[in-house]
């Protein structure tokens, strides 16, 4: 077992990353290297063998491995520090291993009741024939249950549509300490998750052009989308047409007014600020015009400065980087490994 408790996460490395990203799944695991890698150990993972559980373009999958990773620095990962891990799944054999013995010990009825599942199955987008839906995205849940106990990952920064997910990890972790002893440490739940990342934990930042779905880097329009690389006055152009209502009173109102609560949220997020403050300077205002406005300039004011950071990162330091953590993880991952397959009877 690692004498460190484990932070893990990873972003799916096949589409752009987004702001929605960026807030609810990088700055937490970012802040926590930075402020307290001496406490734990953090991995900062590339989900290359979930790139597949829908269809994808694997002629440029390599570049975005790349371009994900450059992210993370980008967004302030400390890659000098020895506490901090990057590495890309597939390089890692264990991942792939140990699903399958975890397959073993799944029920089918857990993975159909998987909401998110049942979400992308049901859009043709996801495969290559409207009519199939593939294993992998039905089986997904269960590799990413290995990402996690691989490593002994007591934190994982989860939104909603991941909570389910994270549970069935605890579940199959259990299920095999019950049958064949401490063979797993079980992550903490989802609400220890919420209070141990604060407020930032599992923040879901909505579609600009559909304030009832969150942001998502699979989106086939990117409407709605604010994405990393997104120059200023293509961001401009989102923002400047997002969709709001015709009450003509400016509330921070979810339900009633989706597009302007999305607005001022993405106002607090992005200034760091508690969204009723931002709220207290619009409230009531009848024109959507300048909470525009002033949003665009926010989004830009972040978008030129991240670019900025983004064009100076030295891929020479991530491959360097890379190299060191995957050796260490795959010491660590085959460790778990071969507990687990002496505890099922596979090794002596």
């Amino acid at each position: 077992m690692n004498q460190k408790p484990v932070i893990l996460t990873g972003l799916r490395a096949n589409n752009d990353l987004h702001i929605g990203n960026y807030l609810g799944g990088l700055l937490p695991i970012i802040d926590m290297a930075n402020q307290r890698a001496d406490e734990y150990q953090i991995n900062l993972f590339v989900p290359d063998l979930h790139s597949f559980t829908t269809r994808i373009n694997h002629a440029t999958l390599q570049e975005s491995i790349m371009q994900n990773l450059r992210v993370f620095v980008a967004a302030g990962l400390p890659l000098s520090d020895p506490n901090v891990h990057i590495y890309r799944q597939s390089y890692i054999p264990a991942h792939s291993e140990l699903t399958w013995i975890l397959d073993c010990f799944t029920g089918y009825g857990e993975m159909s009741r998987m909401t998110q599942f049942k979400d992308k199955s049901k859009s043709s987008s996801f495969t290559e024939e409207s009519t199939s839906t593939s294993v992998g995205l039905f089986n997904y849940p269960v590799l990413m249950a290995a990402d996690i106990l691989l490593y002994g990952a007591k934190y994982i920064p989860v939104g909603d549509d991941q909570s389910q997910h994270l549970e069935f990890t605890r579940d199959i972790a259990q299920r095999m300490n019950n049958r064949f002893g401490d063979v797993f440490i079980v992550p903490e739940a989802v609400t220890a998750q919420h209070e141990f990342f604060g407020k930032d934990q599992g923040l879901r930042v909505k579609d600009l052009s559909d304030p009832g779905k969150k942001m998502s880097k699979s989106d086939e329009s990117g409407k709605g989308v604010l994405f990393l690389t997104d120059s200023p006055d293509v961001a401009s152009k989102k923002i400047m047409s997002a969709t709001t209502d015709s009450l003509g009173s400016i509330a921070y109102n979810k339900v009633e007014q989706p597009g302007i609560a999305t607005l001022l949220e993405l106002m607090a997020f992005l200034q760091a600020k508690d969204v009723h403050d931002v709220v207290s300077e619009y409230q009531g205002q009848e024109q959507y015009g300048p909470l525009k406005t002033a949003v665009t300039t926010v989004v830009t004011e972040f978008l030129t400065s991240f670019q900025t950071k983004l064009a100076a990162v030295d891929d020479t330091a991530i491959m360097h980087k890379l190299a060191d953590s995957e050796a260490a993880m795959a010491v660590q991952a085959q460790n778990t490994l071969l507990r687990v397959q002496r505890a099922v009877g596979l090794r002596p």
